[in-house]
């Protein structure tokens, strides 16, 4: 294969079995849904409403996701140069009403360890030489032959009352972040904030004020499945948010805030913003509106819709992505003495595990949308998170995590490293026996990051049950601190081919360095 072009039979094949056999590809309904909806047709060509995403790139694919204004046909052009020399066409779905008229399908047969530049257009169903201006991408391979690896991670956008703010270009810290050139992004969770309605303004204690963008489904609560896929459509109001979607490919998982705060299966709402309460609904809801606008690939071998998957990225990275939320159990003191499977679930536990042993890459990092140790409370008595403040033997939720981190341990499992987010500040937390209540463990790591744009608060308390240790600590001096004042952060993984040495650098909201650590790999 030539270094400008693509092996254009294997991507068009693979894209044209995709259509053909993935409910992940047909995602809308055929031409009678089109028909069905006259008003949406308008003169003209369709257009890309919100610009485009790639997401869960691995083994030579990656899954593109655009919106149209109308009912469309998504067609990609792929190549490895960003003039477009050489593209491949690669077809993708309908998009209908049915899917707020998104589509996301995967391209498969891309080369390994390059930049593969890509551009989507929507097309008239009826007449396939009226198309709508592209909108180009890029993301980023990995694989084949050995090479450094830098990736970011961070979570929690637009909460809080802190929005989309055009004086900023949408959100502030995106510029940061896609000068970090990065080979991916890992969103933890709240990758939105469906119960955090927001105001055209907000005055600061300093006497400016804060620009919100207000749409009328952040207006208030998300209740209805448009409500809940309006919240996404608000986050890509921000223009530089777009661009760097558009320009670095995600991980993405999910946490409380897409539903609702501190939310549990079976929970039933007192709230009097809510009048649907039963989270049951809500959640249903809101997982639609999830896959409806974020690039995940149909790769989990869950049976019951959850998002934890694992995607390889080479000999030096396996990245292993959990859903902490969707087999919760309901918010308690967290003193239980056995443990229920009440975060991860048997079946994920299981999963976990035998891709753990199975992985031959040097580093297995652990996307958790939850942090092990921190004290995250829920009211004056119950428990959000997995600690609960008690530094005896593991109780409640924490036995989960115990099986985890034993089973790591017999099967001689190092070299891994925890990313989460969820607490709005970051720092860098090291787990010892030595210093733990309970002590059938190795030594790891943990590091926190967050929000991208939120209110910042923090530090929570540590529980010491597995011994953390806070090495690096940044949070606001007061609750709910905006973004005007700064306290927004992103952490940025970096792993070193010729060394295997994997760095992570915890970076505020205009990407400088406050904290580095490199952590040297053990023999495997």
């Amino acid at each position: 294969m030539s270094s400008g072009e693509i092996d254009r039979r294997t991507v068009v094949r693979a894209a044209a079995l995709a259509a053909a056999t993935s409910g992940g590809v047909l995602l809308g309904g055929g031409p009678a849904a089109a028909r069905g909806v006259p008003s949406l047709v308008r003169r003209g060509r369709p257009e890309l409403t919100h610009g485009v995403q790639a997401g869960d790139v691995h083994a030579g694919q990656a899954t593109r996701w655009g919106r149209a204004d109308r009912p469309a046909r998504l067609v990609a052009e792929v190549s490895r140069d960003p003039s477009f020399r050489r593209a491949v066409s690669v077809p993708g779905p309908r998009v209908t009403p049915d899917t707020d008229l998104t589509g996301q399908w995967a391209v498969r047969g891309l080369p390994p360890g390059t930049d593969v530049h890509y551009r989507l257009r929507a097309v008239d169903l009826h007449d396939p030489r009226r198309s709508g201006r592209p909108i180009s991408g890029r993301l980023r391979t990995l694989g084949g032959r050995r090479r450094d690896v830098r990736f970011l991670w961070s979570g929690d956008v637009a909460g809080q009352g802190w929005g989309v703010n055009p004086d900023l270009g949408g959100f502030r810290i995106a510029d940061a972040m896609a000068r970090r050139d990065a080979d991916f992004f890992l969103c933890s969770g709240d990758t939105v904030y469906a119960d955090g309605p927001v105001q055209a303004s907000v005055p600061l204690s300093d006497g400016r004020t804060w620009t919100n963008l207000v749409t009328e489904e952040k207006s208030k609560v998300a209740e209805t499945l448009a409500e809940y896929r309006g919240q996404y459509r608000y986050n890509l109001e921000a223009e530089n948010w777009r661009a760097f979607l558009a320009s670095t490919a995600q991980v993405t998982q999910w946490d409380d805030h897409e539903v609702t705060n501190n939310w549990y299966p079976g929970e039933v709402l007192d709230d009097a913003r809510y009048t649907e309460r039963r989270v049951d609904v809500l959640a249903a809801r809101a997982r639609r509106a999830f896959h409806d606008y974020v690039p995940v690939a149909e790769i989990s071998p869950d049976r019951v819709g959850r998002v934890y998957r694992v995607l390889h990225q080479g000999p030096l990275l396996d990245v292993f992505v959990l859903d902490m939320r969707t087999h919760k159990d309901p918010n308690t003191a967290g003193d239980e003495t056995s443990g229920d499977g009440g975060v991860l679930g048997a079946e994920q536990t299981r999963w976990l595990l035998r891709e753990l042993r199975a992985s031959r890459a040097t580093w297995k990092v652990i996307a958790a949308d939850l942090p092990i140790g921190l004290v995250v409370p829920d009211g004056s008595s119950a428990q959000e998170g997995l600690a609960q403040g008690d530094a005896g033997a593991p109780r409640g939720r924490e036995i989960d995590i115990a099986q985890v981190l034993t089973a790591l341990q017999d099967a001689g499992i190092r070299n891994h490293v925890w990313l989460t987010a969820d607490v709005h500040y970051t720092a860098a937390h090291h787990y010892s026996p030595d210093r733990a209540a309970y002590q059938r463990f190795d030594p790891f790591w943990e590091f926190v990051s967050g929000p991208l744009n939120a209110g910042a608060f923090g530090p929570n308390r540590l529980d010491a049950t597995f011994g953390p240790r806070a090495e690096f600590v940044a949070a606001p001096p007061m609750p709910n601190t905006g973004p005007a004042d700064g306290f927004q952060f992103f952490g940025e993984v970096e792993i070193d081919a010729a060394t295997e040495a994997l760095t992570v650098t915890l970076r505020d909201v205009d990407g400088r360095a406050l904290h580095t650590r490199t952590l040297e790999p053990h023999a495997r």
